[in-house]
């Protein structure tokens, strides 16, 4: 009975999936409102009105004004999503912008009550050092926060309404990008943007009153200014996200540059990708992302030829292959190879989007009959993304985002999500190789193996970086990075492997029984032990389950997969509802839900689970 519910569920799914593709073949879905994006992009809208005089963006004020109003939590606050608690640093920018917006009285005062409880006073000290304290030594989001706040006419007039704001050292960006990794900046690698346009903003109302360090940066302000000119993408949009470019475009506005190409082109993406209601999400769209996901989720019960006809494949093999990096990119200066999470302009090759392009390929790619592609073109590009991620690996033998080297800071350490999903993405084009590439790879592996046992906790789990819970504690969500981790295949029989081999197996066992033990009573997961369940987690966690052998599986494990899929079943009404949850996370903790994300993992958990409780009824019979 449960199989019969949980075939009709799985086909239900994967035609939701396939029909969910755009016009043009591939999968965009779409992300969350944010709060968030909306205030930055009301205050940037505003500052321009005011700066230029010009009547032409009222109606972009108006529409984000009422969204805001209308999305206000009913505790006075905001959350980054409309399903997300009240947080400090959303709060203090949708007051703040309300304020220089001339926005509904009732609403700014609910606002400020609300900060005033929390910060213990409303007061330009209160807000700067408890937005400070949010942070800590990362200034990536804190300073640009503060930075619109005084921008808003939050902390007063003249210079004295930027005392509280750390000045950031802009002059840097006029070195050398390949140095930043050694300067100790204060922001993370691709907030460039930020620490160019915040920095120039404070310096201009309020420069250092050291007049050697005030030379310096009136010296490197004209170089800096052209290398934010040079990174700009086509779109104008900085990482296609409209919380940057607005920080970009209301300090440039601030310091008097209102007419700079980059302040036009910025408010022109911002203007291009405003949402019929007014809103505005974190980043324009994850096309390439949540096509690689849905390639692998039907790709999961074996049989994606039976999904995707020969012409559709060549179709998402093309539109992968145009979309893989050909040059140095000139953000990163990352070398060629890699696969941004967008196909928009301004996305950056990074180390979660490079392998799940690759492993999308490879499973996209017809197969000779040793099962490896037979387009000598596509196992070049897969070569060259293999590479890339070699490039990419730290010291410690963990992946990064976006560039090697970096790691004083959070966002860009090594982190167990992106380390297992490129060892997944090694491993399947590990035969493709020469033996001498190969032999390079598996280096690379064993030292990835060793970094994720060194990141595994005492308990068993993972924490990923780039996916969190709202309500689990730190907002952390260690059954993603688990589930992600005990996604990695088994490893290749080569000799170098050896060293780590019972290891690893020790640490996916401990893994395992985690993820167990993570399981709701009503047999969903949330991102913790405790916590809520959602579809996504639930769906990631029932596909890890699912890599335990049927055939030596333990009772527990039976049981533990067979109540998931029945809370697979009825949460999504047999496949046919898939509400998102809050669990994607952006940079500085900013929330955002994509409405494919729980349909494409439960196809991907339900395809597994079919494939493995079946298997396991052949063996049970069998025995």
């Amino acid at each position: 009975m449960m199989m019969d519910s949980l075939d009709e569920t799985l086909r239900n799914a994967q035609q939701a999936l396939l029909d969910a593709r755009t016009s043009e073949g591939h999968w965009c879905g779409e992300l969350s409102s944010s709060a968030l994006s909306t205030a930055t992009a009301l205050c940037a809208f505003t500052l321009a009105r005011d700066a230029a005089k010009r009547l032409d963006y009222d109606g972009l004020i108006d529409g984000a004004r009422q969204w805001l109003i209308t999305h206000q939590n009913e505790d006075g606050g905001w959350g980054d999503t409309v399903a997300s608690p009240t947080n400090i640093s959303t709060t203090t920018l949708c007051w703040a912008a309300l304020r220089v917006a001339d926005g509904d009285p009732a609403a700014v005062e609910r606002a400020s009550n609300w900060l005033a409880g929390e910060m213990g006073e409303l007061t330009p000290r209160a807000i700067a050092e408890t937005i400070s304290a949010r942070y800590g030594v990362d200034k990536t989001f804190s300073i640009p926060i503060l930075t619109l706040c005084a921008l808003a006419g939050c902390f007063g007039e003249g210079r004295s309404a930027w005392r509280g704001i750390t000045p950031l050292p802009f002059e840097l960006g006029a070195l050398p990008r390949r140095w930043f990794n050694r300067l100790g900046l204060p922001v993370v690698s691709y907030a460039l943007p930020a620490l160019i346009a915040v920095g120039t903003v404070i310096h201009h109302r309020s420069p250092s009153r050291n007049p050697l360090i005030r030379w310096i940066r009136n010296l490197a302000q004209p170089r800096t200014l052209r290398v934010l000119r040079e990174i700009q993408p086509a779109s104008g949009g900085f990482l296609e996200a409209a919380p940057l470019t607005s920080f970009v475009a209301m300090s440039l506005i601030g310091s008097g540059r209102f007419s700079d190409a980059v302040t036009q082109a910025g408010l022109d993406f911002l203007r291009e990708t405003v949402r019929p209601d007014g809103s505005w999400p974190i980043d324009t769209n994850l096309c390439t992302w949540v096509t690689t996901l849905s390639v692998k989720a039907l790709a999961r019960d074996g049989a994606l030829e039976g999904h995707l006809d020969g012409n559709e494949r060549r179709q998402l093999l093309d539109w992968l292959g145009a979309q893989q990096g050909k040059v140095p990119h000139p953000y990163t200066l990352a070398e060629p190879g890699g696969w941004a999470w967008t196909d928009l302009s301004g996305g950056v090759p990074d180390g979660d989007d490079t392998p799940g392009a690759l492993l999308a390929l490879f499973h996209l790619a017809e197969k000779d009959d040793a099962g490896q592609p037979l387009d000598g073109a596509i196992t070049e590009q897969a070569r060259a993304g293999v590479r890339w991620l070699m490039g990419l690996q730290n010291k410690d033998g963990g992946i990064p985002t976006f560039c090697r080297g970096w790691g004083k800071l959070p966002f860009d350490k090594s982190c167990p999500d992106l380390t297992a999903h490129t060892l997944r993405a090694w491993f399947i084009w590990r035969e493709a190789l020469g033996d001498e590439e190969r032999a390079t790879l598996d280096a690379a592996a064993v030292r990835a193996i060793t970094f994720l046992m060194a990141a595994q906790a005492t308990d068993g789990h993972w924490t990923p970086l780039w996916f969190g819970n709202q309500s689990a504690p730190e907002q952390e969500n260690p059954v993603y990075g688990t589930a992600l981790t005990l996604g990695v295949p088994k490893l290749p029989d080569a000799p170098v492997f050896a060293p780590v081999r019972d290891e690893w197996a020790a640490a996916c066992e401990r893994a395992s029984v985690w993820m167990r033990q993570a399981q709701g009573e009503e047999g969903g997961f949330g991102g913790a032990p405790g916590v809520e369940a959602s579809i996504e987690e639930t769906a990631l966690a029932l596909d890890a389950l699912c890599h335990q052998d049927p055939e030596a599986a333990a009772p527990e494990v039976v049981d533990a997969i067979r109540r998931g899929v029945e809370w697979l079943t009825e949460a999504t009404e047999g496949g046919t509802m898939f509400p998102a949850a809050p669990i994607g996370l952006y940079f500085a903790k900013l929330w955002y839900h994509e409405q494919l994300y729980p349909l494409v993992h439960t196809v991907s958990g339900l395809a597994h689970a079919q494939q493995w409780l079946q298997a396991f009824d052949v063996n049970t019979v069998a025995s």
